[in-house]
């Protein structure tokens, strides 16, 4: 969104504050320290600012002040953690164990220190850094939307589990899947809903997670270090993933008036998730028709009149939990809604039990199977659907497009 103009005593206030978070320890822009977040996204936080409009709060600052926050306040702080046990350990990791060797004098002759990765740390650390690249990222211009819609109806496209960068040949598995096609087919599909849907006012677009097959360089699962079978270099595959979100908001501006996006991180992606959201609430910062949701929650929620809809990967949480913890989340939503609906991708099927007072659903993906997929028998259909909401009256629609339709065009 644009930043409105600022007095120069609110630029020089917003400063101020920066400095004072710097002086505290936080670091300044592009630099990290264990355990604190930046001078400038404490300061435009706790100013009310959202963590994806931080960047924006200070720079409308220094431009109007004509100056910067005085970075030579920060001191970097005595690394902190669990006494002598954590010492001399790498940001990002824990300590797990260590094996000291003495010499017959009591002096330390050897030390081996088995550590393992913190998790949260590690994707804290990527935030802050990806912030700071972020935030000067090329901004957008405004677009023109539709001059008439209907405003009881909303558009959602679950894009579930689409595995971009992954390898798939139709002789070992049921089909074939790399970068191109992957890109191809998700915005083919996109175009083919968009186009079948009514003219909507609202749209959202989910992404359920898993929309990059993995997390780094290195082929592998995060958590389990499960080979992968891949195709392309990893910034290959981060480009296309922009690209993608790209068009398809773009696509969703063009026939709606207002765009929602919503980005769940997967197990195959926690860390790329991040950078993607941020990328995208960059990108688009000027652009008032989309609100880009930059919860780094693993439970996203959005309401339309009497619906509440929940939104989570389905690798954290049991179907069976997701209704209470819904409840928990949204308790005033909950009480006000009439239609409560949970979507989540992860098992690469549909799949759909309706609990006490909430509806949960599972989507098919569009990707094959990989091999691995393919020799444990797994064998779900292809598709992508778009699901129509009526602000009073619940799921009303619903549309779907499979990758046979988009390869024949609808051809008999």
């Amino acid at each position: 969104m644009p930043n409105p103009g600022i007095s120069e005593d609110e630029a020089n206030r917003r400063i101020d504050c920066v400095e004072a978070k710097l002086a505290l320890g936080h670091p300044p822009r592009g630099v990290l320290a264990k355990g604190l977040h930046g001078a400038i996204r404490t300061a435009a936080i706790e100013d009310g600012s959202s963590i994806g409009g931080s960047g924006a709060w200070y720079d409308a600052a220094c431009a109007t002040a004509g100056r910067t926050a005085d970075a030579s306040l920060w001191v970097k702080p005595e690394p902190s953690g669990r006494g002598s046990f954590d010492s001399g350990v790498e940001d990002g990791y824990n300590v797990k164990g260590r094996s000291t060797l003495y010499r017959p004098d009591g002096e330390v002759a050897m030390e081996w220190v088995k550590t393992t990765r913190d998790q949260e740390r590690q994707e804290e650390m990527i935030r802050e850094a990806l912030q700071a690249m972020t935030d000067k990222l090329p901004k957008l211009k405004p677009t023109a939307g539709p001059k008439t819609a209907r405003a009881d109806l909303m558009a959602c496209y679950p894009v579930s589990d689409h595995h971009l960068g992954m390898l798939s040949w139709h002789e070992e598995t049921a089909g074939d899947w790399d970068l191109e096609i992957a890109e191809n087919m998700l915005l083919t599909a996109m175009e083919h809903l968009v186009e079948s849907v009514p003219s909507c006012e609202q749209a959202t677009i989910i992404l359920l997670g898993d929309l990059l097959h993995y997390d780094s360089f290195e082929a592998v699962t995060p958590k389990n270090r499960n080979l992968l079978d891949a195709d392309g270099r990893y910034p290959q595959m981060v480009r296309a993933a922009i690209r993608v979100v790209r068009r398809l908001v773009q696509t969703a501006l063009k026939h709606h008036q207002s765009v929602n996006l919503i980005v769940e991180s997967g197990n195959h992606d926690p860390s790329s998730s991040i950078f993607l959201v941020e990328a995208m609430s960059n990108i688009y910062e000027n652009e008032d028709r989309l609100t880009v949701d930059t919860s780094p929650s693993k439970f996203h929620y959005f309401t339309f009149g009497k619906c509440l809809v929940g939104i989570h990967h389905g690798d954290g949480a049991k179907p069976a939990d997701l209704p209470l913890i819904m409840a928990v989340d949204q308790a005033r939503a909950w009480g006000e809604a009439e239609y409560r609906y949970i979507w989540t991708g992860h098992t690469h099927h549909d799949n759909v039990k309706d609990f006490r007072g909430v509806r949960w659903e599972s989507f098919r993906i569009l990707a094959p199977p990989d091999a691995w997929a393919a020799g444990k028998g797994y064998r779900s259909r292809q598709d992508m659907k778009a699901i129509v909401l009526h602000k009073k009256f619940g799921e009303v629609a619903r549309h779907i497009v499979n990758p046979a339709m988009l390869v024949s065009n609808g051809d008999s």
